[in-house]
């Protein structure tokens, strides 16, 4: 099953959203499940991508708190393997470009969407970031059989994709773990 995160201040444009994608995304000519988390906030969703692994999060370019690209960037920080695609209804080139460089999105989609070419492009980003993903493993099997790579730190990358965060841990002076209330 694809993890998706939608974040866009509009609760209608979310809700359109989701309802696209509830009968699922067609990758590599399979229909493949989704669950869809929607945030109105680009600072609720960053912190829980902080504790949950998407693979794929879309947001709107221009948002009250934060803009798109701000937000991709520092989600980007907690899920660097995660495909990011921004949504929007203005063509601003150098948003556009910003949005590329900066955040290093997959896919520039415009509003209003059509819902054929939405899903096309999710499917496009779910594949890529599948083959992106297989790549990187089949790399850390030769880089482990060639000893670059003790199984220890390949399993604390498999951990920390999985679950973001988990290997963080934040130390006393006396040793023990601090767990902050936010994490609770």
């Amino acid at each position: 099953m694809n993890r998706i995160m939608l974040v866009d201040d509009e609760k209608n444009i979310l809700n359109a959203l989701r309802r696209v994608l509830v009968s699922g995304i067609e990758i590599n000519g399979r229909t493949e499940s989704v669950e869809v988390e929607i945030f109105d906030t680009p600072v609720e969703a960053l912190r829980r991508a902080e504790i949950v692994a998407f693979d794929l999060v879309i947001s709107d370019y221009r948002m009250p708190e934060m803009s798109g690209v701000e937000f991709l960037k520092a989600f980007r920080n907690f899920q660097p393997n995660a495909a990011r695609m921004i949504l929007s209804g203005y063509a601003d080139l150098a948003g556009l470009m910003s949005a590329i460089n900066e955040a290093e999105i997959f896919r520039f989609i415009s509003k209003p969407w059509n819902d054929f070419d939405l899903k096309s492009a999710i499917s496009q980003a779910l594949a890529f970031r599948k083959l992106m993903m297989e790549n990187q493993r089949l790399a850390d099997t030769v880089r482990l059989q060639q000893g670059q790579l003790t199984k220890q730190e390949l399993a604390l990358r498999r951990l920390e994709e999985e679950s973001p965060g988990i290997t963080k841990v934040n130390w006393g002076a006396d040793g023990s773990v601090i767990i902050n209330e936010d994490d609770l």
